[in-house]
């Protein structure tokens, strides 16, 4: 599989926009979990770039701004014409006393806070800050960020798509891609949910779903993905190995979709190991690879602080896995019959 192989997010937008099959996520680049130098952030940014890879993402609430920073050294560098930027809108970074900061996941941020905006000012305000801190108006897609329930209740997703379709924040994203500001408009979440309720209400052009289809999780399959097909919607897909699982393995302390993996969990990453292990395949690069068998998913993008982590997902990216272990998979129930798998060589191309 060709990591710089470029696809559109989809054929109908006004300004096509193109993603390398291999992207890069920028939430490491904030300092998730742990800090990092800003000559290791660039070194790495630099590593992808070498390595072919045309798409990056990133956003506000990485580092509190620090990600988009790190961005901005990377841009004076790169080709910017050939290069694909996504950030993301809905969190406004303000000026704040220390003890109000919310780092969230992040360590050695700036002396700011978040706070949740979707109407009309505060997607411009995002978007204009976003500008400011990566030093580029470049930007080629924005997406609503966690505008989902989460862990927030159902209040807290119904209070903002009021503020996103009744107080103006769809229209400053419309006003911004038919100016020719941004080339696409979408929603960077954590579940498919949000993402049909949002097609239900208006038109985006793709979605960066992180970690809901997987090789532990195909429910979208149902209804979602084939709602994507149907109406032209490009998928990015994040999270690929559910938050750390995937890559891992079962060991103590492995990671499901942020906390601590559950008993059954455990179990089945276990089984995924044991049919990879027989096919003398790393779990971890089934897990990278499996998205892009569906039409629907255009790119997938595991983040990485360091150049040997750059270099790590290419090499998974670019291992050859058997059509057998595919079909071994399905035959022992570990992922649904109906899942489309890469095929050879169409996705070598």
């Amino acid at each position: 599989m060709k990591l710089a192989t470029k696809i559109p997010l989809n054929q109908r937008t006004a300004s096509p926009v193109a993603l390398t099959r291999l992207g890069f996520g920028g939430a490491p680049l904030g300092n998730l979990y742990r800090k990092i130098e800003d000559d290791e952030a660039q070194a790495t940014l630099d590593a992808a770039w070498d390595a072919g890879i045309r798409y990056f993402d990133t956003a506000p609430q990485y580092g509190l701004g620090r990600s988009e920073m790190r961005f901005s050294e990377a841009l004076r560098r790169f080709e910017t014409d050939a290069l694909t930027l996504s950030t993301k809108v809905g969190r406004v970074l303000e000026d704040c006393p220390i003890d109000d900061v919310t780092p969230e996941a992040f360590v050695d941020v700036p002396q700011k806070r978040i706070v949740f905006d979707f109407t009309y000012e505060g997607i411009m305000r995002s978007y204009e800050d976003s500008i400011q801190r990566l030093g580029s108006d470049q930007i080629d897609m924005l997406f609503l960020h966690d505008i989902d329930s989460g862990t927030n209740g159902q209040a807290f997703e119904d209070n903002n798509l009021r503020q996103l379709f009744s107080q103006g924040g769809y229209r400053a994203l419309s006003e911004l891609r038919e100016a020719g500001k941004i080339s696409a408009i979408g929603a960077g979440v954590n579940t498919w949910q949000i993402c049909e309720r949002l097609l239900e209400e208006a038109e985006f052009d793709g979605f960066l779903l992180a970690g809901r289809y997987t090789l532990l999780e195909q429910d979208p399959l149902d209804s979602f993905l084939p709602l994507c097909i149907k109406r032209d919607v490009g998928i990015i897909l994040g999270g690929p190995y559910n938050s750390g699982i995937l890559a891992t393995g079962a060991i103590e302390g492995a990671r499901y979709d942020y906390a601590p993996a559950p008993e059954h969990i455990l179990s089945r990453v276990r089984k995924l190991g044991e049919v990879c292990a027989a096919h003398d395949t790393p779990l971890i690069a089934a897990a990278l690879q499996f998205p892009l068998g569906h039409e629907a998913v255009k790119t997938v993008i595991p983040g990485a602080s360091t150049p040997d982590e750059v270099r790590q997902n290419v090499a998974i990216f670019e291992t050859l896995i058997p059509q057998a272990l595919w079909s071994d998979l399905k035959g022992e129930s570990l992922i649904r019959p109906d899942a489309p798998t890469p095929m050879e060589p169409d996705h070598a191309a």
